[in-house]
């Protein structure tokens, strides 16, 4: 999984949550389900996102938010057998919450299994002490026990068991986005044009369904270490530690403190601590120009005026002439220029200074199936495609261009936690 899981600071109260609970869906898994009008289960598969009756989140205790987890309770003893007694060449990732170590469960019963045999799982052990530990980790039992989506990656099990807090999910075998962008070496190759597009459409997805009605959850800390990819590329999201319900009845935000990553967060919650689901579509514009240039939101590396990727790209992202220069050197000029524009386009609306101004996830994710559906793809290379050869910063030279449509209407270095402001 490498390290798939960044570092961050806590999370708010994870006591708060839409009212529901998961059921089994004959079709689809594990669906969201929420008393509609009357008391009468409104149900929608996984994959959905329409509208559902809603009520207002409610307080709940940890222990109605472990027994409302549709996920195993899984004793200590049982995962370090799973894990051979957590030994260090089985660590998945390592970070300030503590390790992420790989193992194997049987696929019926959870129960521990020989390596290489059954279902392989990544169990997270956490060393946080306090307080502001036990928090996140309940927040994402809070969460991920109850929502299911094909973009949010799977939730095993846990374990509480005196002072061990575990998180066991789904294994997910080529790790992090983060590590296929940032990370050289031969486990790493390069994503192409055609699958940065479509990490970033299932990204969307799973941002979407928590924006729906079938969720109305912020993500907070959407970034590249977060987004997880397993065997046929397909993004998941991962680490909902920071998660938080959104404003409910006539209410336009939920006012909070300030948490997150420096260099994904919204302007406007870094001054009022006003959050958003807006300010999720802002985090995305981020990593959807980190997928573009292949440059980390914040590197201080780069040379004076280049460290913070928003404000050095934001020039070349406004003119259609210049987006070409801010391209990744490492998709050695396979891509599409008409394809690059609209998503350029479509990350500079994300990042909007004005959060009224962006586009909602569902309109990001249409705009996103758009250009995968176009034929100003990748798949056209060698077959009289507008393409260009890269050069210079981080960019290239313009090849020979063609009229162009209108754009739709879009060294490693650890990610700085953001300082908490009191609420």
């Amino acid at each position: 999984m490498g390290n798939c899981f960044g570092s961050r600071i806590g999370s708010d109260s994870p006591y708060k949550t839409t009212s529901g609970s998961a059921s089994p869906s004959s079709s689809s898994g594990w669906a969201w389900r929420r008393k509609g009008k009357g008391g009468v289960s409104v149900s929608s598969s996984r994959v959905s996102s329409s509208p559902s009756t809603t009520v207002p989140p409610t307080p709940r205790s940890e222990g109605e938010i472990l027994q409302s987890a549709n996920v195993k309770s899984f004793a200590f003893t049982e995962l370090k057998t799973a894990t051979r007694n957590f030994r260090p060449d089985s660590v998945l990732g390592e970070g300030g919450f503590g390790s992420v170590f790989k193992g194997w469960v049987d696929e019926t019963t959870f129960a521990p299994a020989r390596p290489g045999t059954g279902m392989v799982i990544a169990v997270k052990k956490l060393n946080q002490e306090g307080f502001q530990g036990h928090r996140e980790w309940l927040a994402e039992v809070n969460y991920l026990g109850q929502l299911s989506h094909p973009n949010l990656v799977r939730l095993v099990g846990y374990c509480l068991e005196d002072e061990q807090r575990l998180l066991v999910y789904e294994f997910m075998p080529r790790g992090s986005l983060e590590n296929h962008l940032f990370r050289r070496g031969s486990h790493f190759q390069p994503l192409s044009w055609n699958l940065r597009m479509k990490v970033a459409l299932g990204a969307a997805k799973g941002l979407a369904f928590l924006h729906s009605d079938n969720a109305k959850v912020i993500y907070r800390d959407f970034k590249t270490s977060n987004v997880l990819l397993d065997s046929s590329y397909n993004a998941k999201l991962s680490d909902f530690g920071l998660a938080k319900d959104g404003p409910t009845g006539d209410k336009s935000h939920v006012s909070t403190r300030v948490m997150g990553t420096h260099g994904y967060a919204a302007p406007e919650y870094l001054a009022t601590g006003h959050l958003t689901a807006k300010s999720d579509v802002y985090s995305f514009g981020v990593v959807l120009l980190e997928m573009l240039s292949g440059r980390r939101a914040l590197d201080k590396n780069r040379p004076a005026g280049e460290h913070n990727l928003v404000e050095w790209a934001r020039p070349y992202l406004t003119s259609k002439r210049r987006v070409f220069r801010i391209l990744d050197a490492r998709l050695g000029g396979q891509y599409s220029l008409p394809g690059a524009q609209k998503t350029a386009a479509l990350a500079m609306q994300c990042l909007s200074g004005d959060a009224r101004a962006r586009p909602g996830m569902a309109q990001v994710v249409t705009a996103l199936e758009q250009l995968q559906d176009a034929k100003e793809t990748a798949a056209g290379a060698g077959q009289g495609k507008a393409f260009v050869r890269m050069r210079g910063g981080g960019g290239s030279g313009a090849g020979r261009q063609q009229r162009q449509p209108e754009p739709m209407a879009v060294r490693r270095l650890p990610a700085a936690p953001l300082r908490s402001h009191p609420e």
